[in-house]
């Protein structure tokens, strides 16, 4: 790594020198701008909008636009009066909470390595630093802007992070904020349930730029003549969905089942289609039954008809029977 800046931290009375490497780069795959027919670079001129004229680095001033056509221009003299040009100071301003710093704050990240005789103070302040659990706010001069920043320490170095100015962040002003929305107590049960079905431990190497290696695959493709393999195309993206609590349950669902967790209960925990398909064959079932039990209850009645209907038939008989059997007890 090669140093953007040296200077020193002001602790209190103590003075660490320090250098100050970039903390992080870009992966971008970088292009050019060439002309298609023969891959000639692209140049651009830098012009004067008035006469017309190519302008070197040397003749570049800078110009604040007051607006109306009027331009005030400023020279390398008027900045090297102003006091941050020279200033290579960090200066500690207070120490506070981590958590009490908002994240959006956060711009850049730097390195700071100890330099010459400083290393004894830089480790003092990085301990110190550590066993306080907070972090240092300081003022810095990078690039001759005044800058805000934080200082702490990660994996055992001091690291800069600069920051915006407060002023510098955006409000929200959205619609939505002024509507009364009302979330369902079971709605809300529900999505803390996704959450914990969804929950782990934040691992960065877990995670990769697909769409980088993807694209150095092709150019690597290009240079050795052979063919670009397309990937496989991944699951769309479901459909927005209507019902809300359907949706988050199906979500819980996918997310189980994508950790290899067995749904509660032991069995296959019911989906809203499969809900549904439940529902109506539960709803089938009791219409046939209750078709059916008119029939179920007439098949008595008529077995109770028919016996009586025979028993009277059977009656005269048994009678007519009766006065044979006496008139031959006469005769004899």
């Amino acid at each position: 790594m090669r140093a953007i800046w040296k200077g020193a931290v002001s602790f209190g009375l103590v003075s660490i020198g320090v250098k100050v490497y970039s903390a992080t780069e870009e992966k971008d795959i970088r292009f050019h701008q060439v002309h298609r027919e023969d891959g000639g670079r692209i140049r651009y001129k830098r012009t004067c909008s008035v006469c017309g004229e190519e302008v070197t680095y040397d003749d570049i001033a800078k110009g604040y636009d007051l607006g109306g056509g009027e331009m005030v221009i400023l020279t390398d003299e008027d900045f090297a009066d102003l006091p941050l040009s020279t200033s290579h100071a960090i200066d500690v301003l207070e120490f506070v909470p981590a958590e009490q710093v908002d994240p959006i704050l956060y711009n850049k990240a730097y390195f700071l390595e100890p330099e010459g005789t400083a290393t004894k103070p830089y480790v003092l302040l990085r301990d110190a630093l550590t066993d306080s659990e907070r972090v240092a706010i300081v003022k810095v001069a990078l690039r001759q802007r005044e800058q805000l920043a934080t200082l702490r320490v990660r994996e055992g170095v001091l690291l800069l992070n600069t920051m915006l100015w407060p002023d510098e962040i955006r409000q929200p002003d959205f619609g939505f904020l002024d509507e009364d929305l009302k979330v369902r107590p079971p709605e809300l049960a529900m999505a803390s349930s996704l959450i914990d079905s969804m929950a782990g431990e934040f691992e960065p190497d877990a995670f990769t730029d697909d769409y980088r290696a993807a694209l150095q695959e092709v150019i690597d493709a290009k240079v050795e003549g052979r063919e670009v393999v397309q990937p496989e195309e991944e699951e769309a993206a479901p459909a927005a969905a209507v019902d809300l609590m359907a949706a988050l349950k199906a979500s819980v669902e996918r997310a189980r089942a994508a950790r290899g967790e067995a749904p509660s209960g032991g069995g296959a925990e019911p989906t809203p289609i499969s809900s549904a398909r439940s529902a109506k064959k539960t709803a089938a079932k009791k219409t046939a039954a209750k078709k059916a039990e008119p029939a179920k209850k007439a098949t008595p009645a008529k077995k109770t008809a028919a016996k009586k209907t025979a028993a009277k038939k059977a009656e005269p008989a048994k009678k007519t029977t009766a006065k044979k059997t006496a008139a031959k007890k006469k005769t004899a």
